[in-house]
């Protein structure tokens, strides 16, 4: 068996192989080929900075913010630099109608502490439904009712972009429809019930991307369904 390619042994050759492999390639040979590049010094940094900066004009997939997580948590000024100039917000327009700040939320995701980037969604959410909720720390679901759209679909495009397309409020609606719309399968299918019994947070939760698709954010479910619901129903789902 060959060593796989590493900066070592990589040639210029190598790398502009690997470049072209990642533009015209699917979201599937992009997913293997960018942690590839990632391994080879500055010159697959160079291409993976060259490959954000090409699709900054398009909506943020989950492939931007594989990239994005990668240039932010390398400790080098050069793409510090180059974040700062092209992506000081990242790459996910944080969209709010009631003046929210994301950025918090969005730096979390960047360096993948779920579970912190999970508590910030509640305040976040909290802030949102305004001073009582912020108080109380959690929320009545005719609160999530009056959730603006732009603010919701903000919330959600960081989880799914920062997480592969696994994490999100639309992650999981898609889940919650394919079944059914069934709660109960719902839960053992995400993670939050194994039979008969809830999962303990925080302990038993899974704080990383090898969690089941639609695992997180938690969206207040320890304290019933009705919040849920209401996400799962809400308009921001309904327009592009």
């Amino acid at each position: 068996m060959t060593d796989p390619m590493s900066a070592s042994n990589a040639t210029s050759d190598d790398i502009e192989s690997l470049r072209n492999q990642l533009i015209s390639g699917s979201e599937k040979v992009q997913q293997k080929l960018i942690p590839q590049l990632a391994n080879l010094g500055n010159g697959g940094l160079d291409v993976l900075m060259e490959f954000l900066l090409q699709r900054r004009e398009n909506q943020a997939t989950w492939v931007d913010g594989k990239v994005y997580q990668i240039l932010y948590n390398a400790d080098l000024p050069n793409i510090q630099e180059f974040l700062q100039i092209n992506f000081p917000h990242g790459v996910v327009p944080l969209k709010s109608e009631r003046n929210i700040d994301y950025s918090p939320l969005e730096k979390l995701l960047a360096v993948q502490d779920l579970q912190a980037a999970d508590r910030m969604t509640i305040q976040k959410m909290c802030e949102l439904a305004g001073n009582d909720a912020v108080k109380r720390k959690w929320l009545y679901f005719t609160e999530v009712d009056n959730f603006p759209i732009a603010d919701l679909q903000t919330i959600d495009n960081l989880w799914v972009v920062h997480s592969e397309g696994k994490f999100g409020f639309s992650v999981q609606r898609q889940i919650w429809l394919g079944l059914g719309k069934r709660w109960e399968n719902l839960w053992s299918k995400i993670g939050w019930k194994n039979g008969n019994n809830w999962t303990r947070y925080p302990q038993e939760f899974t704080w990383d991307i090898s969690a089941p698709r639609g695992h997180l954010p938690l969206s207040n479910q320890l304290r019933g369904v009705r919040v849920f619901a209401s996400l799962m129903s809400h308009p921001a789902w309904l327009k592009e």
